[in-house]
C-alpha cells in the first residue's frame, strides 16, 4: 500500500496526499534528484478488470505529455514502481472549481465567463489532436490564486486511433455532467465535452447542474437521456452561450475553437457571434429560454486555493481571416533560419517579449511568446509585433488576439492578462502554417505598452 514517505522509482518522495480523480490517487512529492516539488499519480483504477493497467498509463502520459499549453500542468514522467503505473506531474498549488462552488453557492457570471473562455482553450487545443476529455466536471476545474483556470484529469480521455481508455461497460465520466448522447449509451465524442463543459459553468452559474442532482445514478442518468433539464433562472450573453453549449442534439452544439470564441466576445464586452451553420438531422434540441433581461454581473471575489489534476493542451482556437491591423508596423529584421527563440531588447518600450518555438513538423510549428513588464510601475495593457516570414500564415492564437498587416502581425493583450505587475510576465502562444518552408526560424520582436 503507497504510504507518506515512501520513495517511488528511487527518485520520488511521496510527502501527502492531496486528492484523488476518475484514475488514482494523487500525491504531492519531492523529486529527491532534481530538488523540487511534483505530484505524483498512482494510477490504480483499472475499470475493464483486465490488468492492463500499464499500458494504460503509457497511452494517457502520450497523451498528455504531447501536448503545452499556458494552462496546463506539464507531465515530466512516467514511471513504475512495485508494478503499479505513476505519473509524475509538475505540481500547482490550486482549488477545483467544485471546492470553491461548496464555499459559495455560485459564482458572478463574469468570473464564470472567464473560467470557460480558458477551459474551452485548452480543450479546444485537445480536440485538436483527436483527444477527447470526456470527464469536464467541476472537480477538474482547477484555479490558482491568480484566478488562472486549468482542466484537469484527462486519465480516462481517448485519443483517436489509441483505442479506448475505459472498457467493460464502463461509462466514462461524472452522472449529473453527462451529455445526453453519453447518458444514453452512446460513444463520447468532441460535442460531449462540449455540453459537459456547459453543464459545468451552468452549476457554477445556477447553482446547482442543469439536470438537477439524484444519488442514485441510474435515475439521474434516465433523466438526463429524457432531457428533463432545469431552465436557467439567469439570462443575458452568457446564458445565451450556455444554451448554444447545451444543444441536446450534438450536431449543433458549437465546436470547441468556437466556444472559445464566444467565450472570448462575452469577456471583451463585444455582440456574440451567430451560430455557425450546422447539418440538419431529426434530433430534437434541447430547449433552453433566450434572455429576456440584462444579468446582473457581481464583482468575482478571490478564492483561496490548493489541488491538483493533469492537464494536457497545445492551444488552437477559430482558424479565421484576421483583419488588417489599424497602425503602420515598425520595421523589423528578417528572421534568422536556425535560431529558435528571440528576444525584444529595447527597455524604453516598457515590455520585453521573447520568442520560443515550442514545436514543428512539416509544414507547420508552435510559438509561445512571454511578455514581460520590465518597469519598476505596473503597466495596463501591452502589444507585441514582429514580422510574419514569407509563406507562412497563422491559423490560430491564445491568450491575446491578433491582426495582420501585410507580414506584420501585432498581438495585444486579452482583457484577462492586460495587468502586469512590475517584474512580471504573461505569455500567450499561437500555432502557424509554412506551407514547405521552416518553421524554427526566429522573427526580432518588439513589445509595448498601452
Amino acid at each position: 500500500m503507497t504510504e507518506a514517505g515512501q520513495l517511488i522509482a528511487e527518485r520520488y518522495r511521496l510527502v501527502d496526499r492531496i486528492g484523488q480523480g476518475a484514475m488514482g490517487v494523487v500525491w504531492r512529492a519531492r523529486d529527491e534528484r532534481l530538488d523540487r516539488v511534483v505530484a505524483v499519480k498512482q494510477l490504480g483504477y483499472d475499470p475493464s478488470g483486465s490488468g492492463q493497467g500499464g499500458a494504460r498509463a503509457l497511452r494517457e502520459a502520450r497523451l498528455t505529455a504531447r501536448l503545452r499549453h499556458p494552462h496546463a500542468i506539464t507531465v515530466h514522467d512516467v514511471v513504475e514502481h512495485d508494478g503499479a503505473p505513476y505519473l509524475v506531474m509538475e505540481y500547482l498549488p490550486s482549488q477545483s472549481l467544485a471546492d470553491v462552488l461548496l464555499e459559495r453557492e455560485s459564482l458572478p457570471a463574469d468570473q464564470v465567463a472567464r473560467i470557460g473562455e480558458q477551459v474551452a482553450s485548452a480543450l479546444a487545443a485537445a480536440h485538436a489532436e483527436g483527444i477527447v476529455h470526456r470527464d469536464v466536471t467541476p472537480g477538474n476545474v482547477l484555479i490558482t490564486p491568480e484566478g488562472v483556470t486549468k482542466i484537469a484529469d484527462f486519465g480516462i480521455s481517448r485519443a483517436t486511433g489509441e483505442g479506448t481508455v475505459t472498457g467493460g461497460g464502463f461509462i466514462a465520466g461524472t452522472p449529473a455532467y453527462l451529455a445526453p448522447e453519453v447518458a444514453g449509451g452512446a460513444e463520447a465524442g468532441f460535442p460531449a465535452d462540449v455540453f459537459s463543459l456547459g453543464a459545468t459553468l451552468y452549476r457554477a452559474l445556477e447553482g446547482t447542474p442543469p439536470f438537477g442532482t439524484n444519488d442514485n445514478t441510474i435515475v439521474l442518468l434516465k433523466r438526463i437521456a429524457r432531457d428533463e433539464v432545469t431552465p436557467p433562472k439567469h439570462d443575458g450573453p452568457l446564458a445565451e452561450v450556455l444554451g448554444r453549449l447545451l444543444q441536446r442534439n450534438p450536431d449543433q452544439r458549437p465546436a470547441m475553437a468556437e466556444v472559445q470564441e464566444l467565450f472570448e466576445a462575452v469577456t471583451g464586452g463585444r455582440p456574440l457571434p451567430p451560430p455557425r451553420p450546422r447539418p440538419k438531422t431529426g434530433t430534437r434540441l434541447l430547449h433552453v429560454p433566450r434572455p429576456r433581461r440584462r444579468l446582473a454581473l457581481a464583482g468575482a471575489a478571490g478564492v483561496v486555493l490548493l489541488a491538483l489534476g493533469v492537464v494536457i493542451g497545445t492551444a488552437l482556437v477559430p482558424d479565421g481571416t484576421p483583419v488588417a491591423a489599424p497602425a503602420p508596423a515598425p520595421s523589423t529584421t528578417p528572421p534568422s533560419a536556425a535560431p529558435t527563440t528571440g528576444s525584444s531588447a529595447p527597455a524604453d518600450l516598457g515590455c520585453a517579449a521573447s520568442y520560443r518555438v515550442t514545436n514543428s513538423w512539416p509544414g507547420g510549428y508552435q510559438v509561445e511568446v512571454t511578455v514581460r513588464n520590465d518597469r519598476t510601475a505596473g503597466l495596463l495593457g501591452w502589444r507585441v509585433r514582429w514580422t510574419l516570414p514569407a509563406g507562412h500564415h497563422i491559423t490560430g492564437l491564445w491568450n491575446g488576439t491578433f491582426t495582420v498587416d501585410g507580414s506584420t502581425v501585432t498581438v495585444d493583450n486579452a482583457d484577462w492578462n492586460a495587468k502586469l505587475g512590475a517584474n512580471s510576465s504573461t505569455s500567450f502562444g499561437l500555432t502557424a502554417l509554412t506551407g514547405q518552408g521552416d518553421g524554427t526560424a526566429r522573427p526580432a520582436v518588439t513589445c509595448r505598452t498601452l
